[in-house]
């Protein structure tokens, strides 16, 4: 993904839920409704998770020093974990908790009609926030489902922006339906069941995210595709036979470290061995673009005897 436009689905969400967090909490305080309070904490946190997305790109940004000699990609990962568990915390706990009390001690809900009117405007601003993330995933998604795309990807932002985008739609969809179910039954419980439901949903997604980003954060190889691609561009068949072992790691979103041991070819002499491994680095890169450091050692290719 490329920083710009992983930057572009960004601020189209932070800006629709913004816009969305004023008008849901302007709705809650003239209906009194516990499902539209719940989403408009929902937004809030959204839109304060926007904001550390663009903080962990610009922080990413950094030169390596002395101290982080392999540069500072990885912020990425890390503010992407903190929007998880944010995500988890003010919106998912808090929605839960007022769920809970207003099934309790339901409330009976002032102009209903406001919140439905809010809310269709929050499905419509939700709706362009998520077809922008959905048009920036497509050319890495390639012919991977949207589920393969968001548990492979090694770019963070946008599958947090797909799923945070995704709940906000489904969580609008039950509040609509539970301001909806009161207004038709007079019965105020199903507020609170809404927003119980929409605390559920934010759990859920909260802990996805919190599992993908751990992985992130400790450290990912390379995809299946591309560790093929790289074993592939190792080996010339003349001055490199074989790939012994391979190790791959990615230090940040596009770059990639590579570090293998290649036999080489016996017989040749140091400058020949010096212009294979320039080649082999030269093949890797050109077939896997987000690799970076490369770090190659030859030797001879020894068959184990059979025990």
């Amino acid at each position: 993904m490329s920083a710009g436009g992983g930057k572009k689905a960004i601020i189209a969400a932070l800006t629709a839920n913004a816009g969305i967090a004023v008008s849901k909490f302007v709705g809650a305080a003239i209906t009194g409704s516990a499902s539209m309070l719940a989403e408009g904490v929902h937004s809030v946190a959204d839109t304060a998770n926007q904001g550390l997305l663009l903080f962990g790109q610009k922080r990413a940004e950094q030169e390596a020093d002395e101290l982080h000699q392999f540069g500072y990609g990885r912020n990425r990962y890390f503010y992407s974990f903190v929007v998880a568990l944010v995500l988890f915390t003010l919106g998912s706990v808090y929605a839960i908790y007022e769920g809970v009390h207003k099934i309790q001690h339901p409330e009976e809900l002032n102009a209903p009609i406001v919140a439905i009117v809010i809310l269709a405007i929050a499905i419509g601003l939700e709706t362009f926030s998520f077809v922008t993330a959905m048009r920036e995933s497509k050319p890495l998604k390639g012919d991977a489902s949207w589920w393969r795309f968001i548990r492979n990807s090694r770019s963070p932002e946008l599958p947090v922006v797909l799923l945070e985008d995704t709940g906000a739609l489904i969580g609008l969809v039950f509040a609509f339906a539970a301001v909806g179910l009161t207004m038709v039954t007079g019965n105020p419980v199903f507020d609170g069941i809404g927003t119980l439901a929409i605390g559920l949903l934010l759990g859920v997604i909260a802990i996805v995210l919190i599992v993908e980003m751990q992985s992130l954060l400790i450290g990912e190889g390379a995809t299946p595709d591309q560790t093929a691609a790289i074993r592939a561009s190792l080996v010339d068949s003349e001055r490199i036979t074989r790939v012994i072992h391979l190790r791959t790691q990615y230090l940040g979103p596009e770059e990639l470290l590579v570090a293998a041991k290649v036999a080489i070819a016996p017989g040749l002499g140091i400058a020949q061995v010096a212009e294979a491994i320039d080649a082999a680095e030269a093949r890797v890169r050109a077939a896997v673009p987000a690799t970076g450091l490369i770090y190659l050692e030859p030797d001879l290719y020894r068959e184990v005897a059979p025990a």
